[in-house]
């Protein structure tokens, strides 16, 4: 039996997701693979490097620092979240990412970008956790709008979360039989139509397809949710999301919104350990 970890992701709602996983390490939870998705394909890789307490820590530290995320980035960069602040100069030289315990774990992890001339994921599985695979999460957290288009690898892509938002389906295929999945929003959450929409068929012209998807995001999203149902209700997946809409925004400045997320994630760990130890065979 091999086991898997969903994360989605939700800009700073990810801070949730950080709570969880944290929780998880410190019970020596081990998993076969693991995917993520934007911000949990930026929180989720210290799960490999074994690094708990690594994402809220330097959150705290940076949230106020316009380098790390600003309107002033945004004008100055391209990208609301710096690329190089970010993805190179914090875990290389602020807040060290462990590259050798990242290589060493046999964990694979995985992450999900869209294509912007396609439309479809790309699923990239992250070995060195090296420059070229921190753009490879730098692409999966860059959100339309807010981020440029980040070419890598001989592609352009933008967030995985515009095609893929839940990658459930795609451990299954890869024979991780039994998966935990981590929400952030709450279980009974229905996605409408994004009121950026138009402004997103304006910006990305270009690229009809990225656009068809974008459009299409709700229904996709919605449909992966009764998925992840389904799959609870065999015993294939477990579900942790956040008992009501977390208090926080795409983007978040003050320390202590950012400390009540990662804390209503921890609790709701904690709350479920023992769901989670089961469900693990432990």
């Amino acid at each position: 039996m091999k086991y898997g970890l969903v994360l989605e992701g939700g800009a700073m709602r990810g801070l949730f997701t950080a709570g969880v996983i944290d929780v998880l390490m410190e019970h020596d939870i081990i998993f076969d693979g693991a995917v993520g998705v934007s911000a949990g394909a930026c929180f989720g890789c210290n799960y490999k490097s074994g690094q708990n307490g690594r994402t809220i820590r330097y959150n705290l530290r940076f949230c106020k620092d316009k380098r790390y995320c600003s309107l002033y980035s945004l004008i100055t960069t391209g990208d609301m979240y710096g690329a190089e602040f970010c993805y190179h100069t914090l875990p290389d030289e602020l807040d060290i990412f462990d590259i050798e315990a990242f290589k060493e774990n046999p964990m694979t992890f995985y992450v999900v970008c869209t294509d912007v001339e396609t439309g479809r994921p790309v699923y990239k599985k992250l070995n060195t956790a090296e420059y070229n695979d921190l753009e490879w999460i730098r692409a999966s957290a860059s959100i339309p709008l807010a981020s440029r288009i980040v070419e890598v690898d001989g592609r352009k892509l933008l967030d995985g979360g515009i095609s893929d938002s839940i990658p459930l389906s795609f451990m299954e295929r890869h024979g991780l039989e039994r998966n935990i999945v981590i929400l952030t929003q709450p279980r009974d959450y229905i996605k409408k139509s994004s009121k950026s929409l138009s402004l997103v068929k304006t910006v990305y012209k270009k690229y009809p397809k990225l656009v068809k998807t974008y459009s299409e995001r709700p229904k996709m999203y919605n449909e992966q949710l009764e998925y992840v149902r389904k799959s609870e209700s065999e015993g294939k997946a477990l579900v942790i999301a956040p008992p009501v809409t977390l208090p926080i925004g795409h983007v978040e400045h003050k320390q202590e919104k950012l400390l009540e997320v990662y804390r209503i994630g921890r609790k709701t760990a904690i709350e479920n350990i023992d769901r989670i130890l089961e469900f693990m065979g432990e």
